[in-house]
């Protein structure tokens, strides 16, 4: 009787260790499984930064005035110029957007002062800064919105019919609309428009008399190029 009872204490001995065994080798095999799969889905995730190029067109608001001129005005040149933007996203929704750029920008007397012609020539470096939201619920058509602040240097600053000519640094706000379509994880094509609020006060001189004023530049920022998302 007794060696009976040894011989089936031994026979679940063996059993238990056996699902030991087949557990423990059951969980390695799991782990082993995750591992790679962790590492693919860590190499997949979208990097939060993003760039993008564009061509830039830059089509002003002709209005402004010179102080103590009654029916004085002045309107400004439209130009095209590349558009470097930087992107971080916050989330897959909420992103920062840098854009930077310069252009010039001709001045021209109108109303009263229309006989001065081109009064001169300033070139502006208007970086502005953006908060957007992204909508994600359309797949490969990514549409976005985004406002901001803008503050504007001008520089290289050149006479025509003015002795001299200062135009003020001036902050101003930023409103955005556009979108990316993208074409695969990485590449896209993107369309945007943005308005600047920018009216900076300016600093003339003319055959001698020193005069103030203030310039309404409010341009549109119509772009088009390409996004690339690390």
């Amino acid at each position: 009787m007794s060696r009976a009872r040894i011989g089936v204490a031994r026979a679940m001995t063996a059993a238990v260790v056996l699902i030991v065994a087949g557990q423990a080798g059951a969980a390695d095999v799991h782990q082993a499984a995750s591992v790679p799969q962790a590492e693919a889905w860590v190499a997949e995730a979208p990097s939060p930064w993003q760039i993008r190029l564009r061509a830039l067109g830059v089509i002003t608001e002709d209005s402004g005035y010179v102080n103590a001129v009654p029916g004085s005005g002045l309107s400004y040149s439209n130009t095209v110029t590349p558009e470097l933007d930087i992107s971080y996203f916050f989330t897959d929704n909420i992103a920062a957007e840098l854009i930077l750029g310069t252009t010039y920008a001709n001045i021209d007397g109108q109303g009263a002062i229309g006989g001065l012609g081109k009064v001169g020539k300033v070139w502006l470096l208007p970086p502005t800064l953006t908060l957007q939201y992204h909508f994600t619920d359309f797949g490969a058509f990514e549409p976005y919105i985004g406002a901001g602040v803008n503050y504007t240097i001008f520089y290289h600053q050149q006479v025509g019919s003015a002795d001299d000519l200062k135009v003020k640094n001036t902050f101003g706000a930023a409103l955005q609309v556009g979108f990316d379509y993208m074409v695969d994880q990485h590449w896209g094509v993107n369309f945007d428009v943005k308005k600047l609020f920018l009216k900076p006060d300016f600093d003339v001189t003319v055959a001698g008399a020193k005069l103030t004023g203030k310039a309404t530049l409010d341009p549109w920022l119509i772009g088009a190029g390409v996004t690339y998302r690390f």
